[in-house]
């Protein structure tokens, strides 16, 4: 996009090479660091789904603007993803196989909600926005579940599922952003970084 090129230095606060490879798409300049950031206090909150992610996206861009070799000048870009099952429950990444094939199970032939929190944080400004797809399953025979959990895929994604590889066959169709299930809503990053970037 014309209007997003002069961008500062940017810092993904991720180890995802999902988000990685989609903030790419976007621009090269930019380097990618995994937060130190503990989520364990904001997991066990009851929060609701969307300020879950709010949060996390945003502790985990705070935690890497505060270090010591962090420039002045930097926008740091969190993010954070959690699938939401029909009834309600947060799922994020599976703890065990048994874990992944309880959550598989829960979306099976039915519609949930996935939902990326996004931060923008630099020394004097912040900017959180949150996208919600809707993602429609197939009904999963026992098979099917067998076969996706013996990939090794679901093991470190949220809802124990990538639409991006394998987890493709799962899936009847979207409403919304492909990206933003994937972990980062890229269009919407797009518009909310040049506007941030240019007014804060």
């Amino acid at each position: 996009m014309e209007s997003i090129k002069p961008l500062p230095l940017l810092i993904l606060a991720s180890r995802s090479p999902r988000r990685r490879e989609l903030l790419s798409r976007l621009t090269e300049a930019f380097r990618a660091e995994t937060s130190d950031f503990d989520e364990a206090p904001l997991m066990a909150a009851s929060l609701s789904p969307e300020d879950l992610v709010l949060a996390l996206s945003e502790g985990k861009a705070r935690s890497v603007l505060a270090r010591p070799d962090t420039p002045a000048e930097a926008v740091v870009i969190g993010g954070d993803t959690v699938v939401v099952s029909p009834d309600g429950e947060i799922f994020g990444i599976p703890r065990d196989p048994a874990d992944a094939a309880r959550m598989l199970r829960a979306l099976s032939g039915r519609t949930h909600r996935v939902i990326t929190g996004v931060s923008l944080v630099k020394k004097d400004a912040l900017r959180r926005f949150s996208i919600a797809t809707q993602v429609e399953f197939y009904p999963l025979s026992d098979d099917i579940l067998r076969w996706y959990l013996a990939t090794g895929e679901p093991f470190d994604k949220a809802g124990a599922y990538g639409i991006q590889g394998k987890g493709a066959l799962l899936v009847r169709g979207i409403s919304g952003d492909y990206c933003n299930v994937v972990g980062l809503p890229l269009a919407e990053l797009a518009r909310q970084l040049a506007d941030f970037c240019q007014n804060s």
